[in-house]
């Protein structure tokens, strides 16, 4: 079956009409872009997921420069993608405008926030996603919707005009089907980026997280890892439950702080509708205290000593990128709070020192996408992507055409 046939025209918010937006010539010629409705695009409104943000807030005068940047390098923009509300969450699902149908296991959650540009990308519809990552919100629909896709080093690539959720870690990531691509968006967006040539023996540390007796670096990763003759494993990095659920409300508790400062006032004055779990989360984060963010801050600073030491003696961390699959569409509540829970664990480390991490869609899960992830020092992101497009290049077997 053709994948676009599996296409949910639910994760566009607006695609543009054939010949309405000009791109240049460039090393990115010949490559359709989706954007999260969280960027500006001139003679627009951003809806950032929710109608009431989209009615109060004017048309934008100019386009991100992120987008501009791609579009400079050749890349044609065809739409904008749809957001969980504000960013907030990582299930791509949206009360408003329904959840899009993951075109790589449409039983499962789509994964979010950058939802729409996932499922885009997955289905064919476009090569470049575009999108933002503060919690996880590339790596998780890139791992349920089986792309590549990275966060890179905080700050390396400018968020101007692009809806916030927390600038203390907020990022523009991307996804794409292959890793050539993902590459070539690096090149485009971060030139002059510190890397390496991408060959010869590359030392990791492989992170073996374990929560609720549950060993989130599972066998299938393990075995994926041994057949990759370029990484060669020189520690192993347990992590107990107690650090994961540390690293997960220090973030958690600096991220809300963040928003609340960032759109509490909005908040307050408009008193918007929105999903119940996004509602009471912004609802928390008006609670949280200048104490609570100071507390949070010390914590983050021991976690960002102890990942820093993971580094000694590797240049990079092999690890999983989430606890497995994405979560089944009809999964529980309670189920889904114990697995956000193992979830927020693995994506906080990136948040919290503030280094790139890259997702390969390596293994599946359930007979539904999965991977790991490399996660750099600061500014190796070029690195990353050339080891990544080493490892998984045109000559490597992509388990997920066989999907």
């Amino acid at each position: 079956m053709p994948m676009n046939e599996l296409f949910d025209a639910r994760a566009y918010t607006w695609r543009a009409a054939p010949g309405e937006l000009s791109s240049e010539s460039g090393p990115l010629s010949g490559f359709r872009m989706v954007v999260k409705d969280l960027f500006a695009i001139a003679g627009h409104r951003t809806g950032a997921g929710n109608p009431y943000w989209l009615a109060t807030h004017p048309v934008a005068r100019e386009t991100s420069p992120v987008i501009r940047d791609l579009q400079k390098a050749g890349a044609q923009l065809i739409g904008k993608t749809l957001t969980d509300e504000l960013a907030y969450s990582l299930n791509g699902v949206n009360t408003h405008y329904g959840t899009p149908l993951n075109p790589m296991a449409p039983e499962r959650l789509p994964g979010g926030s950058s939802t729409g540009s996932a499922v885009a990308v997955a289905a064919g519809e476009a090569e470049i996603g575009l999108g933002s990552d503060t919690g996880g919100s590339i790596r998780v629909p890139a791992s349920y919707n089986g792309l590549f896709g990275i966060r890179p080093t905080h700050g390396a690539i400018s968020t101007e005009g692009m809806v916030p959720l927390a600038p203390l870690f907020d990022t523009v990531g991307w996804m794409s089907r292959d890793s050539a691509t993902l590459l070539a968006v690096g090149r485009a967006l971060l030139p002059g980026a510190d890397e390496c040539d991408g060959s010869g023996v590359v030392r990791v540390g492989v992170l073996e997280p374990t929560m609720d007796d549950v060993e989130l670096w599972q066998a299938d990763q393990e075995a994926w890892l041994r057949q990759q003759p370029q990484l060669e494993v020189h520690r192993r990095i347990p992590l107990e439950a107690a650090w994961l659920t540390s690293a997960s409300e220090y973030f958690r508790v600096l991220q809300g702080r963040a928003n609340w400062q960032t759109h509490g006032d909005w908040f307050r004055e408009v008193d918007p509708r929105m999903a119940e779990d996004i509602r009471t989360r912004l609802e928390w984060c008006c609670q949280l205290s200048a104490e609570d963010e100071t507390a949070a801050r010390s914590g983050q600073m021991r976690l960002h000593q102890d990942i820093s030491a993971w580094f000694e003696s590797v240049d990079m961390i092999v690890m999983p990128t989430t606890p497995g699959p994405a979560p089944r569409l009809d999964a529980s509540s309670e189920w889904m709070r114990d697995y956000r829970a193992k979830l927020m664990g693995l994506t906080a480390p990136a948040g919290l020192a503030g280094l790139p991490q890259v997702h390969l869609p390596v293994i599946t899960q359930e007979g539904a996408p999965a991977g790991v992830s490399l996660l750099g020092p600061r500014h190796s992101d070029i690195t990353l992507l050339k080891l990544a497009d080493a490892l998984c290049g045109a000559e490597a077997q992509n388990p997920m055409e066989s999907i």
